[in-house]
């Protein structure tokens, strides 16, 4: 889980601390002893893991790109320069452009925010953003909350009394909630100094970056290992009463399976010392073998090990965490009745090894007698909203066709909540048929009409209208005579 630590450089960073009435520091000196104590702990626990640092006042700095190098990192603090007020809104718009960039939206990240709970002043201040949330369009929609997964620590070089003579902590609060809420506020507990300044650094480490030890065992073997990032508890919401779950400190291998993916360049583990460590023979055959190897995490909680390649040269033992419970993968089965091929009666996967068990039938056969109207590209969207147009303009002798996708269009716009789009195909129907030639039936005006009609008033929840299993039948015309 990679880190990005926002660093506040702003004036009010440079107020003057003193510190047992002899020797004076600035709250930015503080902050930068703090910062190097996480950076020190991250080299020796969490060396594996990428951090970037970041610099903010009116305007932000990308003073370290996404980096294992911490001596760099503490090389760029030592740096810091002192800039103009604070602008914490572009700041975190830079965070997002940053960790995009770097990883996606699919990459969980934690922000560290520094700074000493000053909100700025005027237009860009963080009382003015908030002040601001709801009067904004969408192009210049406040940063937070990230499209990916977030959790931001704010740490304050400021006692708890001093935030609270103003309304900073409200806007503190208000930023962490915005943010997803997964994280915590930290402040100085007692008067500004080095060592209350390092037990908050403490909690944030305790909190956020403290080593997880466990055991791996297979059999008579087993390895002292570190798992990182720290696996967070899990809840089931399937149950009654929901309680978190953890990773147990022993973890138990229960077997070992083929993958499809396998690295075509070998490559020596990092892990490997002088004495024998079995989880380093692992590594290294499931990396040659190209194979997987489930573990338990807990009661009825498993996941699997794999080798993942990091670079051309390196290469990590990874961990995967299944969903709680004894069939997380459905195809599978119950893990609990998984065991050696020598035990079973027959060879399920043949003498030749032409068959296999898997995937396993469901005992309930579904049925799939009924379409189902999935849009998981735009173009899909397009084709059926094309598919109508064409109908449209052959009426009235694909009346029948014209409103069966009609119909269908309407369920799957219904179930989706997808209002915009009943309203848009209704006016493309209203344009149809305001273009349509002195030489079409006077039919096709009519049905056009009728069915753009039907479409607005579905658009508007109205139950009697928007009634899913409710279907637009075509209007009753007579042109015979």
């Amino acid at each position: 889980m990679p880190t990005v630590v926002l660093m506040d450089v702003s004036l009010s960073m440079t107020r003057p601390v003193s510190l047992d009435g002899i020797e004076e520091f600035q709250r930015k000196n503080l902050a930068v002893h703090g910062l190097n104590m996480l950076f020190e702990h991250m080299a020796s626990n969490y060396r594996l893991e990428f951090t970037a640092l970041m610099a903010f006042s009116s305007l932000w700095e990308l003073l370290v790109p996404f980096t294992r190098d911490y001596n760099a990192l503490q090389e760029a603090l030592s740096n810091l320069e002192d800039y103009d007020k604070t602008c914490l809104e572009l700041a975190l718009q830079g965070v997002s452009s940053v960790v995009q960039q770097e990883w996606g939206n699919g990459c969980p990240c934690q922000v560290v925010l520094v700074t000493d709970g000053s909100l700025g002043i005027g237009k860009g201040s963080l009382r003015h953003s908030l002040q601001t949330l709801k009067h904004r369009g969408d192009d210049k929609k406040f940063p937070l909350p990230y499209p990916f997964p977030t959790k931001m620590f704010i740490l304050c070089v400021a006692n708890a009394e001093e935030l609270q003579m103003t309304d900073a902590m409200e806007n503190l609060e208000e930023l962490l909630r915005l943010s997803g809420g997964d994280g915590q506020i930290f402040t100085v507990d007692g008067p500004l100094c080095m060592k209350s300044v390092q037990a908050m650094f403490g909690m944030l480490i305790d909190r956020a970056y403290s080593p997880f030890h466990a055991v791996l065992h297979c059999g008579n073997l087993s390895s002292d290992v570190q798992v990182f990032p720290r696996p967070e508890p899990v809840v089931v919401d399937e149950e009654v009463e929901p309680i978190p779950r953890a990773v147990s400190t022993e973890v138990d291998e229960v077997g070992t399976g083929t993958t499809d993916e396998l690295e075509e360049e070998p490559s020596a583990s990092q892990m490997a010392g002088k004495s024998p460590n079995f989880c380093v023979l692992l590594h290294g055959s499931l990396k040659v073998e190209g194979m997987v190897a489930l573990v338990q995490l807990g009661p009825e909680w498993f996941g699997m090990l794999y080798s993942q390649a990091d670079s051309k040269k390196k290469s990590n033992l990874m961990m995967s965490l299944f969903e709680p419970g004894s069939d997380p993968l459905p195809w599978l089965g119950k893990i609990s009745h998984l065991g050696p091929v020598s035990e079973a009666a027959e060879n399920p996967y043949g003498e030749d090894d032409s068959k296999s068990p898997f995937p396993l039938q469901p005992q309930v056969k579904r049925s799939y007698a009924q379409n189902v109207t999935v849009w998981i590209k735009a173009s899909g969207l397009q084709t059926d909203v094309q598919k109508i147009l064409r109908n449209a303009r052959k009426l009235p002798d694909k009346t029948q066709t014209f409103y069966k996708e009609l119909n269908r269009l309407r369920k799957a716009a219904l179930a989706f909540g997808f209002w915009e789009l009943l309203k848009g195909v209704a006016e493309l129907l209203e344009r149809e048929c305001t273009m349509l030639p002195d030489s079409a039936h006077p039919d096709a005006a009519f049905q056009l009409s009728h069915a753009a009609h039907q479409l607005k008033l579905a658009s508007s929840g109205d139950s009697q209208y928007a009634a899913f299993d409710h279907n637009i039948v075509p209007m009753h015309t007579d042109f015979s005579s």
